[in-house]
């Protein structure tokens, strides 16, 4: 099995680099399930979990070799119990991490057992539950969950490949206490079967999803990186969409990544081991 470590590219690297910068080890306190990594641009820090130990992680921007984080999330008070997804929203100083049918909101700084400042939840009835990947548009003040809808709300829809994560639910940025989304697309039209991943382009108020389809097949049908609109609601295709075609090279997209300043999108194939970089113009 291979070791926990995060490696850092070049930007512009491309064929077989090697890494720029290695974190690794024991003292990394990383897990081999890491299913997301943020980083804010205004402290200089990157985020990730280890749903493992019901932690999260905060390392500096310029962590290397053997590091330690500087910071952990962790312990009862924290009510953590998967962190494999989070999110940073940098100008508002928070972090935010799914769980289940809550949503879990802490301070960026937020060191040791300490509780969330806020959190949302599923109604008992109709409800909603979290699966994967979460963004947060902080100039429109909203937030994004993959996951599923519940009880009527299902409306006689089920996806072939099981419920669980086939839905966008988007949420009020300051939701407290029990919440319903504001809008929620799913559907046949729209393709999603298992959202892995996602970011927000907040200028256009884009929502960019990787659509894996079935997490247990390495080369999948109809899997694709697609883009909505944070405004969009029901069963609707993409506005845009990069398919997994052999010319893309594209064949189980994971995880996912904006490069504003040199408008790319750029992704991680879980099947090719590779990362693959787009140029996509139109939602910068």
């Amino acid at each position: 099995m291979a070791h926990p470590q995060i490696a850092f590219f070049a930007g512009l690297a491309k064929g077989d680099p090697a890494p720029q910068r290695l974190i690794f080890g024991q003292a990394s306190k990383l897990s081999r399930t890491m299913h997301a990594i943020r980083y804010n641009p205004k402290r200089d820090e990157f985020y990730v979990g280890n749903p493992f130990a019901q932690a999260v992680l905060a390392f500096r921007g310029g962590a290397d070799g053997q590091e330690p984080p500087i910071r952990i999330i962790q312990g009862p008070r924290t009510r953590l119990q998967d962190s494999e997804t989070l999110e940073v929203d940098s100008v508002h100083d928070e972090l935010l991490i799914p769980q289940n049918n809550h949503v879990l909101v802490f301070p960026v700084a937020a060191n040791g057992d300490v509780a969330p400042i806020r959190e949302f939840h599923s109604p008992e009835r109709d409800g909603w539950r979290a699966a994967g990947g979460i963004a947060v548009d902080p100039v429109h003040n909203v937030l994004v969950l993959a996951g599923t809808v519940l009880g009527s709300k299902k409306a006689g829809y089920s996806s072939p490949y099981g419920d669980a994560r086939e839905a966008l639910l988007i949420f009020d940025r300051t939701a407290s206490g029990e919440a319903q989304p504001l809008r929620v697309i799913r559907g046949p039209s729209t393709g999603m079967h298992a959202i892995r991943q996602m970011e927000i382009q907040p200028r256009g108020g884009w929502i960019v999803i990787s659509q894996m389809t079935d997490g247990s097949n390495p080369e999948p049908q109809g899997t694709y990186i697609g883009v909505y609109s944070i405004y969009d609601n029901g069963n609707l295709p993409p506005r845009w969409k990069i398919d997994s075609m052999p010319s893309h090279l594209m064949k189980k997209p994971h995880g996912i990544a904006l490069n504003a300043r040199r408008k790319e999108v750029i992704v991680a194939d879980m099947t090719m081991n590779s990362i693959l970089t787009f140029y996509f113009p139109e939602i910068f």
